[in-house]
């Protein structure tokens, strides 16, 4: 059926207060109750939008992340039309709770250029998304196995219970009853849940963002897999918009985290359209705290 994806229809819709000036109310609180940074990156680069004209599409934003967010109250707006120029233009937005910046972004957009440069990596070769079993699908099958321990069952039932508005097929999921480490790679297909459709590029520019938050700081902690996370945040987040995409369709998330260190930890990440051509890049550092697992099985 052609049912509007809550993106579109309410994470992502912000109240006009006034000119550039926006309120965003949240639709989903992780289990940490911080506020998800992937809304604030997709809330942001909406408010941010509105204030260029239709013709001029984002190709890049860097965000940073000062402050943790209130889940309990919404989020202020603020847009400075910092540069308009022939081609490029600039926005600024920032990020308000409680009277204090807890985000900032710069944003930048550009008319349609055509340039005879071009050249892009080549997409990996994975399964087709429906060869693999959803997130979702996936924790019923481990939960199914009658010797999971407790603590570990009430982990996976609140993962489970979480009301992500996005579709997620793991390609090569993790061994959850394995603390081994792993190469700090892995890859998803993800998609909006609910229909988006041919509409302005700068709404799946939107959506995109939001996507490209989930699961991404996690690849750091892939060769760390002895260490239970203590505290993990968001420091910074940058994207590259270079191809038109529906997100509302599957496209393979490729993430890599190419160091760790200091209590810091840095990925990145490359958004594929089914076809082969490389859609968005991604890249963020973030905050990570950890500490020794006992020694017992998750069985």
């Amino acid at each position: 059926g052609d049912l509007r994806s809550v993106l579109i229809t309410s994470v992502l819709n912000l109240e006009r207060l006034e000119v550039d000036l926006f309120r965003g109310r949240h639709y989903w609180v992780p289990a940490t109750q911080r506020l998800f940074g992937g809304q604030i990156v997709g809330q942001a680069l909406v408010a941010a939008a509105h204030a260029v004209s239709r013709d001029e599409q984002v190709h890049s934003l860097h965000c940073y992340f000062v402050q943790t967010g209130d889940p309990k109250v919404p989020v202020l707006y603020e847009v400075e039309r910092t540069r308009t120029g022939k081609s490029f233009s600039v926005r600024s937005v920032k990020a308000i709770q409680h009277g204090k910046p807890i985000f900032t972004c710069q944003a930048s957009f550009q008319l349609s250029q055509g340039s005879p440069v071009q050249h892009q990596f080549t997409m990996p070769t994975v399964p087709p998304p429906e060869e693999l079993l959803t997130q979702e699908e996936l924790i019923q099958k481990f939960l199914q196995n009658p010797n999971m321990t407790e603590r570990y069952r009430k982990h996976l039932t609140k993962i489970q219970a979480q009301d992500v508005p996005i579709d997620i097929k793991p390609v090569n999921p993790p061994d959850i009853f394995s603390l081994e480490p792993q190469e700090p790679k892995q890859l998803f297909w993800v998609r909006a849940r609910g229909y988006i459709g041919e509409t302005d590029m700068k709404v799946h520019c939107c959506v995109a963002a939001y996507i490209s938050d989930y699961a991404f700081l996690g690849t750091a902690l892939l060769p760390h897999r002895q260490y239970r996370v203590k505290f993990m945040v968001s420091l910074d987040h940058s994207m590259w918009f270079h191809a038109p995409f529906r997100a509302d369709h599957w496209m393979l998330y490729e993430c890599e985290s190419p160091w760790a260190g200091g209590c810091r930890g840095l990925v990145q990440g490359r958004l594929w359209r089914r076809d082969g051509v490389l859609a968005v890049t991604c890249a963020q550092e973030g905050v990570i705290r950890v500490e020794q697992i006992p020694n017992q099985s998750k069985l």
